[in-house]
């Protein structure tokens, strides 16, 4: 894996989740697959493979380049920008 340039502008302490789950997806009644967290600002959002793709709509909203996996024993990271595990 390469650093892409995205990862040395994060916070230095992780963001504390701004929820257990996708808020976007209990507001229409969803149910994420998988969450996916914002390493900027703490949003947590689902991932691509749920109806609504949440956390890459976050991004595209925010510009915000790197979220986490935030599922139980999962540690990766992705960057948005360019497209690669960080």
């Amino acid at each position: 894996m390469s650093e892409c340039t995205h990862v040395l502008g994060l916070p230095r302490a992780e963001p504390a989740p701004l929820s257990d789950t996708c808020r976007e997806c209990l507001a229409v009644g969803s149910h994420p697959v998988q969450l996916r967290l914002c390493l900027v600002c703490g949003h947590v959002g689902c991932c691509d493979s749920s109806p609504y793709r949440h956390a890459t709509g976050h991004y595209e909203e925010t510009g915000h380049p790197v979220m986490r996996s935030f599922e139980p024993g999962d540690s990766w990271r992705w960057c948005f920008t360019d497209q690669m595990l960080v």
